[in-house]
């Protein structure tokens, strides 16, 4: 896989108006984030043990491999304290596909535009790596309504629908944007 010569500095990453006030982002992970992934990963109440197990293995692989591990995190904090992360890498043997594997907001954060901040730093990210298209799979749970609207609402569109892919009646719903 190419990797683009961006690194992941410890400064903080650039304040857009997309960035809600007091809030800060991060690209820099650091070993308190484990526990921060953890928390934000169980408070959601959607994530099975499971499910939040993967969450915390990307971060700590992350930790340990550095980009080479192929997960890049940005993190929202407010006074020090992570309140939502988002992780995304390249999809291996594509030219430019991303894939975005978690986008999660501590739900007293949520509808103030944590998401749609941390959202538009990795798209952003993506193109400086000279992606192309970033994609997102969700569960096709009522759980999920909003988070399929919110990725509706941020320019994605629905490019697939996989029946019973997690489950029984539980279909993978994929969406794409065109972002490089």
């Amino acid at each position: 896989m190419a990797r683009h010569a961006l690194t992941d500095a410890a400064r903080p990453a650039p304040r857009s108006s997309a960035v809600p006030r007091g809030v800060r982002l991060r690209r820099t992970p650091r070993p308190a984030d484990v526990a921060a992934v953890r928390r934000l990963a169980a408070a959601v109440g959607v994530f099975s043990s499971a499910e939040q197990a993967v969450a915390v293995e990307l971060i700590t692989a992350r930790l340990r491999h550095g980009r080479a591990s192929g997960y890049h995190f940005v993190f929202a904090d407010v006074r020090g304290r992570p309140v939502g992360y988002c992780t995304w890498g390249p999809i291996p043997m594509t030219a430019g596909s991303y894939d975005l594997y978690w986008i999660v907001v501590d739900p007293a954060h949520g509808g103030a535009g944590v998401g749609r901040a941390l959202l538009a730093e990795a798209e952003r990210d993506v193109v400086r790596r000279g992606g192309t298209a970033l994609y997102i799979e969700t569960s096709s749970r009522a759980e999920y309504a909003r988070t399929r609207r919110f990725y509706l609402r941020a320019g994605y569109a629905r490019v697939a629908r996989l029946p019973d892919f997690y489950a029984p009646g539980d279909d993978k719903v994929i969406y794409r944007k065109l972002v490089g």
